[in-house]
């Protein structure tokens, strides 16, 4: 009987051994961590969603500790030295006094200066004022994104996992809602809650924007409830909520997140659009798509006064998106971290070796030697010559 030929050490670049060595490091990496362990881990890799996160997490800080906060009555103040209310006087005709260019490449040199994003036609300091728009953004993105999640992760769970008469009422309940213009919607509720403050239209908004991520929770749950872990789950006797939020939902958990952060980057797009028409926030208070609706008449003369209020709602859209991305990634258990050349080939030697390992004691069992032993053949007398 011939013995497979046996490859050198080392060759790492032959057909099978790629696949083995990506597996081995896979394996080798997530060996002993639990699944929080191994999310964060994966979460924590992804360059765009860690770059997204520290941006997020500046603008956040800048925008709620400059300015501080007001919530009825109550307000703290900030460590800006003005506020979205006051007038102060109109210096440099309004243009900012930020300035970034050194003096020895023709600049004015690094300075900050009263107003470093300008003043408007009054004079309100339009880096207080775009402060504020941001912490009624963000309010309202973080609140649209929770109760748009929780309403349509709960109704697309109980359409998927039910069926029967459930499916087609939550299903045609949606369809209604779909069909109803949401800009429409939100222009109605705007002007009849917008007065009330950003948590309400935000309450409202969230309501109305449910209805595809419903669509999309009941397609997974109907793929997932005829899998084995699910009929293994009713076998031992695991309740329905107990099936669909702690068996069905982490696997469907990808998708949920991704959508979830599509609809809060919408959101802030939304009430930008709303808050331009008139229909959003109403003064006193002022969001960033107020802050461009009111000063649309000067476009063309003070353009600075559009910059910065886009270049947040850009920012905080795209920051949310990455991390939604850097999320779904780290949920999703199919998703492989592609190792580098030098992993590869490390793991491929190892392979090699314990694949030379294992084909030199076969052979040693076939010739009837081995290591320190005798082959088969020789102790068994009923074989061969020993009849």
């Amino acid at each position: 009987m011939t013995n497979p030929v046996i490859p050198p050490p080392g060759e790492a670049d032959n057909l099978a051994n790629p696949v083995e060595a990506e597996n081995s490091i896979e394996l080798k990496e997530i060996q002993g961590l639990s699944q929080g362990q191994i999310v964060r881990r994966r979460f924590f890799r992804h360059k765009g969603a860690m770059i997204s996160l520290v941006l997020l997490t500046f603008i956040v800080l800048l925008a709620f500790t400059s300015v501080g906060l007001a919530i009825g009555d109550i307000r703290i103040p900030g460590w800006w030295q003005w506020t979205w209310t006051q007038i102060p006087d109109v210096i440099n005709r309004g243009r900012p006094t930020l300035s970034l260019v050194p003096e020895w490449l023709g600049g004015d040199g690094i300075a900050i200066g009263e107003h470093p994003f300008g003043q408007d036609e009054v004079g309100r300091d339009i880096f207080a004022l775009t402060m504020r728009g941001t912490q009624q953004s963000l309010m309202i993105l973080f609140i649209v994104g929770v109760v748009a999640t929780v309403i349509g992760t709960v109704l697309g769970a109980l359409s998927g996992y039910y069926r029967r008469w459930v499916d087609p009422v939550i299903m045609r309940f949606t369809d209604v809602i779909i069909t109803i213009p949401l800009i429409v919607v939100g222009a109605v509720l705007g002007r009849t809650f917008g007065e009330l403050g950003a948590v309400v239209l935000a309450l409202v908004i969230g309501m109305f924007t449910w209805t595809g991520l419903a669509r999309l929770v009941r397609a997974e749950f109907l793929s997932l409830r005829e899998r084995e872990f699910v009929d293994a789950a009713r076998v031992a006797g695991a309740s329905d909520g107990r099936i669909m939020f702690r068996h069905i939902l982490p696997n469907a958990i990808g998708v949920i997140i991704v959508n979830s952060t599509l609809l809060m980057a919408a959101a802030i797009l939304l009430e930008a659009a709303l808050s331009f028409l008139g229909y959003g926030v109403q003064a006193p208070d002022t969001s960033l798509g107020k802050i461009i609706s009111d000063n649309q008449a000067a476009f063309s003369t003070r353009p600075w006064l559009f910059w910065w209020p886009g270049v947040f709602i850009i920012a905080i859209a795209l920051c949310i998106n990455f991390i939604g991305d850097g999320l779904r990634d780290a949920f999703d258990p199919r998703q492989k971290r592609i190792p580098t050349d030098r992993a590869l080939r490390k793991a491929g030697a190892n392979l090699d070796r314990a694949a030379v390992v294992v084909s030199t004691r076969g052979a040693g069992m076939q010739l009837g030697g081995g290591i320190g032993g005798r082959g088969y053949a020789a102790d068994n007398p009923s074989d061969g010559d020993g009849r």
